[in-house]
């Protein structure tokens, strides 16, 4: 199913209203934090995640750290 939304302007701004039944679905409610992912297809709006936040600071330090290690094993 796809939901039609509307950029608009919050304070200072640009926000996107949520209908309600997509905020349903998400099984979130105001003041909770959602991610926006990149995928090949577009973009995926999904929930907050306290452990799979985590998760990728981890992994995004390690990428960050051993940049060269990896980037060798990619060759």
């Amino acid at each position: 199913m796809a939901y039609k939304v509307k950029v608009t302007t919050v304070g200072n701004s640009t926000g996107v209203v949520l209908p309600k039944e997509l905020l349903a679905k998400l099984k979130v409610k105001k003041g909770d934090t959602l991610y926006v992912t990149e995928t090949p297809d577009g973009v995926q709006l999904t929930p907050y995640q306290e452990d799979f936040a985590r998760t990728m600071e981890v992994a995004e330090d390690i990428m960050r750290r051993y940049r060269d290690t990896l980037k060798r094993l990619a060759q």
